[in-house]
């Protein structure tokens, strides 16, 4: 993978970054022929969401996400870049044209629809229970019950809709997944409620442990797609038949599976419209 880096973007320099999208004279959006001309497909991933981007041994950028941006690079027939995007910055960057299209876990929202234009999907993002296997915890009904303690992480999307649809669930509050993860290992809780496409890779120190992950699809299912920059159509539209043609041979839910430590949990259709 390529070992080229640059800096993340926060605080008021994100601010600045987002105002500067209206900056007379700045960089715009590349279409799929002035990509071709460059000769360099510059695609932004988050290396602190593992395995979908992180850094290896060799303190370069691997993972999930930049190993399909390098099927996609390849198909092109261009070099790939890529360049490291924090939470704040990331639509800003893709909007502006420094990089021509983005990962870092990008869920596909009515809201953030509304700056960028997506590709079909990448990869589902799912929601269920991870517990000790053999326990009787493959249930929301069954974590339903005030002798049972979810541990679950400050701040997440979980949070409200336990409090909700699990009133008599005791709730223990950590800062963190790996608290998480230990506190059920250890005994301290039972469950957790939460995503579950990354837990499998996240529960690896603790192999002492028989765990069980069990989705939740009627919590919903939503997809990650690509970011790219509004009305860039050209682009857009030859990255959802490279994608559709990574589906359909695999190389996608390879990936996934080497990264991810088993198959999604929904498969995402290999759809030949978009």
């Amino acid at each position: 993978m390529t070992d080229r880096r640059s800096l993340f973007v926060g605080g008021a320099a994100a601010a600045a970054a987002g105002a500067a999208l209206f900056a007379p004279g700045e960089a715009s959006a590349r279409p799929l022929e002035d990509v071709l001309r460059a000769n360099e497909l510059r695609v932004g991933v988050n290396p602190t969401l593992p395995p979908r981007a992180l850094y290896n041994d060799r303190n370069q950028i691997d993972g999930f996400e930049p190993e399909v941006a390098a099927a996609i690079a390849r198909k092109l027939g261009v070099p790939l870049t890529l360049q490291t995007v924090g939470s704040p910055d990331r639509i800003p960057m893709v909007a502006s044209g420094r990089i021509d299209f983005v990962m870092g876990a990008m869920s596909r929202t009515s809201e953030r629809a509304k700056v960028i234009d997506y590709t079909v999907p990448v990869h589902s993002e799912n929601y269920g229970i991870v517990a000790v296997q053999g326990r009787g915890h493959t249930t929301l009904e069954a974590l339903n019950k005030p002798d049972v303690t979810l541990a679950q992480v400050r701040g997440t999307t979980a949070i409200p809709y336990i409090a909700r649809a699990l009133p008599n669930a005791q709730v223990l509050l950590l800062d963190n997944y790996p608290d998480r993860n230990r506190a059920i290992a250890q005994g301290r809780a039972q469950a957790s409620f939460d995503g579950i496409d990354s837990v499998r890779f996240a529960l690896r120190p603790f192999r002492q442990v028989q765990w069980e992950v069990t989705a939740v699809p009627s919590f919903g299912v939503t997809y990650s797609g690509l970011g790219v920059a509004k009305n860039n159509h050209s682009l857009r539209n030859w990255l959802n038949i490279a994608l559709y043609e990574l589906h359909m041979d695999g190389t996608i839910e390879r990936a996934w599976e080497k990264w991810f430590d088993g198959p999604m949990f929904t498969k995402v259709p290999a759809s030949p419209f978009f």
